[in-house]
């Protein structure tokens, strides 16, 4: 969703559709991404509170809400340091949110499922997974958590524009948009013991259909959001009808 105070527009988008479907629900699973950064539990977005008021009433209600840790804020429910003041009050109380590991495993209608943010299975980007293996570890988040807000808010900023940077060159150079790797979705899978899984990030929305070591395999592949003229977003639906999409 890569929602933020920076594009009401689009958070306004996914609210609104979140109030018409999310009811009807007796579980809700987001992916990871919830927001366009995540500098720990005291992020101050309006953007964001108004997502974890919404999540709670939400829980409030009876459906069991699940939320997983993405690339742009994998800090979420991280605890803060023992030496850090006034520490906040963690992601998962305020939305009554269930926090998922990234990939597990569930089970819908009797199918085992595997879901997964999907910047892991990106492995072609080599410089991308030391980042990210980096910002993983224990030390690194604690040293980042241990520093003021605003020093981390302005971290998050550079960080956020030199990857932008980055992606403006690989455009210019003729680069396509990063995707997974087949062979790491395909082994992610076998290891989970799996032929169906639903991942985000990589915001090519579809279901790709093949055969993994004989056995018919598929991989939904979740939109993002953006609101305007051209509107694009969209939830995955399952129910014992089967799957089915349900966009914005």
């Amino acid at each position: 969703m890569h929602l933020g105070d920076h594009d009401p527009a689009t958070a306004a988008l996914f609210l609104d559709r979140l109030d018409a479907q999310a009811h009807a629900a007796s579980h809700l699973f987001l992916l990871g991404d919830l927001f366009e950064a995540w500098v720990g539990d005291d992020q101050p977005d309006a953007a964001a509170q108004q997502l974890i008021e919404r999540l709670a009433a939400l829980a409030a209600s009876g459906v069991r809400v699940h939320a997983m840790r993405g690339n742009r804020d994998f800090l979420l429910d991280v605890a803060f340091p023992m030496a850090a003041t006034a520490a906040p009050r963690p992601f998962h109380a305020r939305a009554g949110a269930v926090m998922l590991d990234d990939p597990c495993t569930i089970t819908l209608f009797g199918e085992p499922v595997l879901l997964a943010h999907g910047d892991a299975q990106c492995t072609d980007d080599l410089d991308y997974q030391h980042a990210r293996a980096l910002a993983r570890t224990s030390a690194w988040q604690r040293d980042f958590l241990a520093r003021p807000l605003d020093e981390r808010l302005r971290i998050a900023g550079e960080l956020r524009g030199e990857s932008r940077r980055v992606q403006a060159e690989r455009a210019m150079g003729g680069a396509e948009p990063g995707d997974v790797n087949r062979q790491a979705v395909e082994a992610t899978m076998r290891a989970a013991g799996v032929r169906t899984m639903v991942h985000g990030h990589t915001h090519r929305p579809a279901c790709h259909r093949w055969e993994l070591d004989g056995v018919p395999a598929r991989r939904w592949v979740l939109p993002d959001w953006h609101a305007g003229s051209a509107a694009r977003g969209g939830f995955l639906r399952v129910d014992s009808s089967g799957w089915s999409t349900i966009g914005c």
